[in-house]
């Protein structure tokens, strides 16, 4: 089970490479997804779907990030 979504978040806020595998989050608005640790720009949290599996965020319809190399 995934820790709450506020948690989620503040590890996307910081960057926070102890997430990494952990889940992957996915930016509704440009349809990319990546790991918590990924130096891309923090998104706003209203458009953000998280997942437990880079399988699912692709499944969910999001390609990866070229950034933090997917």
């Amino acid at each position: 089970m995934m820790p709450a979504k506020e948690i989620l978040y503040r590890a996307v806020a910081e960057k926070d490479i102890r997430y990494d595998g952990i889940f992957y989050y996915g930016v509704k608005t440009t349809g990319i997804f990546f790991r918590p640790s990924c130096k891309a720009k923090k998104p706003k949290i209203a458009n953000i779907i998280f997942n437990e599996t880079a399988d699912e965020a692709v499944q969910s319809g999001y390609r990866p990030c070229k950034l933090c190399r997917l």
